[in-house]
């Protein structure tokens, strides 16, 4: 493992007094054969963290913060790579919270190991020494790709209701399963996700849904987010959409019920709109149990997952852009919808367009496991590509008049955007060409309809 380590890491370890041990997620993708370029480099070592930080400021490195109550420094080399050292401890916990209630600094490897997570996170590296230390027989667990805790799952559980969390990212982003006593602990203690600040919660279900980007992650979106079902962590978080668990839908065109088939749209979602793919259905359950019908889910869905996500301290865009795609994603589903009427469709949210694309297409695939062009992207596709052979613009930048062509013609300053945006659907409708005389006429005709 030595080969793939920073410079600046082995010079700190030889100039400390005491081993200088990786642990954590480093050690075990490196032993399972998936280790990152970039990979979080977590430090442990019997030192205090005075000593520790003695020797990273003789090598240069840079100190970001220090925290004495539980031994942590973290650091950032001459290469920009981030290091966090936590002296060994042993932690006490009330029941559920994510942060310990008391810590005891120790010498003890073994007492640093059990107060971990799983024993798959648990296996040191001496950097000095070039030595895998194994206390609680991580290795094995890493070769057979086992999740198992360090204590009996439901004081490992019950200690800390992240970990729910950390479960489910961590079995997502390695292809690792938990063993069932694992499984069982996570059960008895779902409801202690309640404990959980809800930005934590947002920061865990992000890297789930994005856990594909990791070596060992193939398929982890999907495997995380069946895993927070199988808990009963997923009712928990976001009961809304675990409503829609056993909902039937039409069988001529779903194969799975409302939540499966949310899941399998993330599977088949690109990384850019996975929570939409997530959410994109959310307002079928609250439709079904209110009308007997799912006929107005998209318009509900999107209240409900702007909800959701504002309860989880999303950002903002995010919030926005998810809405916006869940109350679009159903558009001209049955084909029906006129040329025109999808030109001003295609104008109207040209630029969430390829997103909303990749969310159509991902509804489409997870309704049969259907990996074919999704016909409704393929007939908009297909007229967008007509828009632009005809030279028709898309945007209000690529109209061929601007804001002080209409304030010359004599359009009222208040009414310049309404006025551009008519002649922007009029050439987009082949109403007018994109000609910048051909517009100048059109402002004139409709400054004159404005100032009567």
């Amino acid at each position: 493992m030595r080969e793939k380590l920073t410079k600046d890491l082995i010079m700190l370890a030889d100039a400390c007094k005491e081993p200088l041990y990786l642990v954590g997620g480093s050690v075990r993708d490196y032993l399972a054969g998936t280790l990152s370029e970039k990979p979080d480099w977590d430090l442990a070592s019997p030192m205090c963290e005075d000593d520790f930080l003695a020797a990273a400021e003789k090598i240069g490195f840079d100190v970001r913060a220090v925290y004495p109550a539980t031994g942590t420094v973290k650091l950032k080399d001459s290469e920009g790579a981030e290091y966090e050292f936590t002296r060994f401890r042993s932690d006490t916990y009330v029941r559920g919270m994510h942060a310990p209630a008391g810590t005891e600094f120790t010498r003890d490897i073994l007492k640093d190991a059990v107060r971990r997570d799983f024993c798959a996170n648990a296996v040191y590296y001496d950097v000095k020494a070039g030595e895998f230390v194994d206390p609680l027989g991580g290795i094995k667990d890493i070769q057979t790709h086992t999740l198992r805790t360090v204590a009996p799952a439901k004081k490992v559980f019950g200690e800390d209701g992240l970990r729910l969390m950390r479960l489910a990212r961590i079995a997502a982003e390695t292809g690792f399963a938990p063993d069932k006593e694992c499984l069982e602990g996570a059960k008895e203690n779902a409801l202690l996700i309640r404990d959980i600040v809800p930005e934590r919660i947002f920061q865990e279900l992000s890297r789930i849904l994005h856990s594909d980007e990791k070596a060992g992650g193939k398929d982890g979106p999907y495997r995380g987010l069946s895993l927070l079902r199988e808990t009963g962590v997923l009712k928990e978080i976001a009961p809304e959409l675990a409503l829609g668990d056993g909902m039937d839908q039409r069988k001529d065109f779903h194969r799975y019920d409302v939540l499966e088939h949310s899941l399998r749209c993330v599977r088949y979602s690109a990384p850019d709109i996975r929570f939409a793919a997530l959410l994109h259905d959310v307002g079928k359950p609250y439709c079904f149990l209110r009308d007997g019908n799912f006929h107005a889910h998209p318009e509900e869905g999107a209240r409900i997952a702007a909800e959701m996500l504002t309860r989880w301290k999303a950002p903002k865009k995010l919030i926005e852009e998810t809405g916006e795609l869940v109350l679009l994603h159903m558009r001209d589903f049955d084909l029906k919808m006129r040329e025109s009427k999808v030109r001003r469709e295609l104008v109207l949210h040209y630029p969430l367009l390829e997103k909303l694309f990749e969310l159509k297409q991902a509804d489409f695939s997870a309704c049969r496991d259907d990996l074919s062009p999704a016909p409704t992207v393929v007939k908009w596709k297909e007229i967008l590509e007509k828009m632009k052979e005809e030279g028709a613009p898309l945007t209000l930048a690529e109209l061929a008049v601007n804001g002080k062509d209409a304030l010359s013609s004599g359009i009222p300053p208040h009414d310049v955007g309404n006025a551009l945006h008519l002649l922007l659907f009029d050439c987009a409708l082949g109403m007018a060409k994109n000609e910048r005389a051909v517009l100048l006429k059109r402002l004139t005709k409709l400054s004159e309809k404005y100032t009567k």
